[in-house]
């Protein structure tokens, strides 16, 4: 039996919650800058700051404990995951820093292999790795600070939903109850390769889709899991009916949901959004899918109803798993409603 030696905590169920992230970030003055097109007041995927009247910078940062044991593996699903915020906000990768927490009694290989992950998705994005910074560390971390391009007049905020827009979901859902079953050694092999491809494969390609069409709203699906990235989407002014059945999923999830093999960052979600959510069936499996942390998730996109099968056929075309899963209507009780399987 493998040793696991690294997953403590890993990935983006690592994350603080989402309510006590809000109480805190509620209270920092807010600067008026009229540059600072997209700040942390919308709780979007990145800041986007306007240089001039085409081009605008996207910066952001992302970094966690490994979830794997492979440290290639690791350094590439975290640069992954760093990369996507890029994505979501309508961008292209520019540059990467490294973001390093080392012991400094490891083997020195490791962290080199770490390193090595991550700026093998660098070059694969477009972009180039310049530099970084490390610190010694009881535990091993890693991230990047990514800077991207956009067009201030086509940045994807991931609260520019309309009413009547469908919703497309880009990856399958389940990587965070899949890896907590692989920790403790309960997740069957197949199970795990298939989420770590689906970590490692980055939203790139299906950003490049996109671009051929109008997006009215974008996020990355990460910690909070799908129902609070959704929530924040629909920004307190819509409300969005998901389909349950159409939701991609790794299918062996349903099995280690009903072994309990779940994630405290999911009851975090739960308790953070529960109350905006509507389900209509007693589906404990689905809910916790839902409310699963992933690392490295889909992009979630709100388009118009006639380029959704058009944007989901090229998706498909590429290997890429997207579905849609739902519709955003007018503002109800609830902000989202999810019908039964």
């Amino acid at each position: 039996m493998e040793e696991i030696l690294f997953c403590k905590s890993g990935g983006c169920t690592a994350k603080l919650g989402a309510g006590a992230l809000n109480k805190v970030l509620s209270r920092l003055p807010k600067k008026s800058d009229p540059n600072l097109l997209v700040g942390f007041d919308s709780n979007d995927d990145g800041a986007v700051y306007q240089i001039d009247e085409e081009h605008a910078l996207i910066s952001t940062l992302d970094f966690f404990p490994p979830m794997v044991e492979d440290p290639y593996l690791f350094g590439s699903i975290a640069a992954a995951n760093a990369l996507s915020d890029i994505y979501a906000m309508g961008g292209e990768v520019k540059t990467a820093l490294n973001i390093v927490c080392f012991p400094e009694n490891m083997d020195m290989n490791i962290l080199g292999k770490i390193l090595q992950g991550g700026n093998d998705k660098v070059m694969e994005a477009g972009g180039t790795l310049a530099g970084g910074h490390s610190i010694v560390d009881e535990g091993i971390k890693y991230g990047l600070s990514v800077t991207g391009i956009v067009d201030p007049k086509k940045i994807y905020r991931n609260n520019g939903c309309h009413v009547g827009d469908v919703l497309i979901l880009t990856k399958k859902l389940g990587v965070g109850i899949i890896m907590t079953a692989h920790r403790i050694h309960e997740a069957s092999k197949s199970a795990v390769e298939e989420a770590i491809e689906s970590m490692r494969f980055l939203n790139k390609y299906a950003a490049e889709i996109l671009r051929e069409y109008e997006v009215h709203a974008c996020t990355d699906v990460t910690g909070f899991g799908f129902l609070v990235h959704l929530c924040e989407m629909l920004d307190g002014r819509y409300s969005a009916v998901i389909e349950s059945s159409a939701i991609p999923h790794f299918k062996e999830c349903e099995q280690y949901v009903e072994e309990f093999y779940l994630t405290a960052a999911a009851q975090k979600n739960r308790n953070f959004a529960g109350n905006q959510v509507l389900f209509e069936n007693d589906d404990f499996v689905m809910e916790e899918i839902l409310f699963d942390p992933q690392t490295s998730g889909g992009l979630l996109v709100s388009v118009s109803k006639e380029d959704a099968a058009s944007i989901v056929e090229k998706m498909r075309a590429h290997k890429i798993p997207a579905a849609i899963v739902g519709s955003v209507t007018e503002k109800q009780e609830k902000s989202v409603i999810v019908k039964g399987r």
